[in-house]
């Protein structure tokens, strides 16, 4: 039943070493929250623009 360990430690291990990855990457491409929701909320009225034309496309 060592093997058993092993992977525990393994993924103990693992765990951790992906913390401290996570940590060191920065979380956004140097953005502000405000600048974040300006540009979400661009590409989803972008989205929804596209959405509605192939749907009016498709009614006619």
């Amino acid at each position: 039943m060592t093997r058993g360990n092993q992977r525990e430690v393994a993924r103990a291990k693992n765990q951790k070493k992906q913390q401290e990855v996570a940590k060191s990457k920065p979380r956004s491409d140097g953005l502000t929250l405000e600048q974040r929701k300006f540009r979400d909320a661009e590409n989803m009225r972008e989205k929804q623009k596209k959405k509605d034309e192939a749907k009016s496309s498709s009614q006619t």
